[in-house]
């Protein structure tokens, strides 16, 4: 158990939040919107007819081509051997600018040999993170390098992966592990759905970063469950955008 409990401190948990790249389909570059109509014919729903460009507000944000990244909220552990406790650190990045939220965050993971976790995460943070710093013309981290990787050297780990167990058409939501294992929600102020609301019509960036650290903690603490860590280890928690 030492052992793994060192060792977690290697791991990084993180959760992105992700918006619509500009407040509406109008203020898209001509050939973005474009490109925008196309996939709009492939994911409006059938036989539900609606004005071209209309999905954009409420789609948008899922495709890293016509997204951004706003908050990218991170978690690490640290195992304190003396008083036998976890002191669990966290911090989000969010910048006015992408570009500033986004080589804030690489540096971090420049600091050292990173395994990254998150929910979905191979399917969505991780993907959607490598494209957007690409887009934004910044070198990408050698965590998110996976071309040219054999599986075992890809330092990515997964809560919905690890929970499926090898069944591949199931899908578990972040909120539903935590009922589960009877681990508090994250799912207070906002959540998924309301997060393009909130950022454009409302400028409430503040409550954001507040939801998607909430969500990396959840998913720490899911992490900690599939390893039969004990409830009622001391975890200690430091949100350092409180304290600098």
């Amino acid at each position: 158990m030492t052992d793994f409990l060192n060792e977690l401190s290697n791991i990084l948990f993180l959760d992105i939040e992700t918006a619509s790249l500009e407040v509406n389909f109008e203020a898209l570059e001509p050939r973005l919107q474009e490109e925008w109509l196309k996939k709009e014919k492939h994911i409006q729903p059938k036989n539900e007819p609606s004005e071209p460009g209309s999905l954009f507000f409420e789609k948008a944000g899922i495709y890293a081509e016509f997204g951004k990244v706003i908050c990218v909220g991170v978690g690490y552990f640290k195992f304190q051997k003396e008083e036998n406790k976890l002191v669990y650190r966290t911090k989000s990045f969010a910048e006015v600018e992408e570009y500033d939220t986004l080589l804030s965050f690489s540096e971090l993971l420049q600091k050292k040999k990173w395994v990254l976790c998150a929910h979905n995460g191979k399917e969505f943070d991780f993907p959607y993170l490598s494209r957007r710093i690409l887009i934004n013309r910044i070198p990408l981290p050698e965590p998110l390098q996976i071309a040219g990787k054999k599986p075992w050297e890809v330092r990515h780990q997964d809560t919905l992966e690890l929970w499926k167990f090898g069944d591949y058409k199931h899908y578990t939501r972040l909120e539903l592990l935590a009922s589960v294992f009877g681990i508090p929600t994250s799912k207070e102020g906002i959540d998924g759905s309301q997060v393009n609301d909130t950022y454009y019509n409302k400028g409430d960036l503040k409550n954001i970063q507040l939801y998607c650290i909430r969500d990396v903690w959840v998913t720490a603490q899911i992490y900690l469950a599939f390893q039969g860590i004990p409830p009622e280890m001391e975890i200690e928690v430091i949100n350092t955008d409180d304290v600098g």
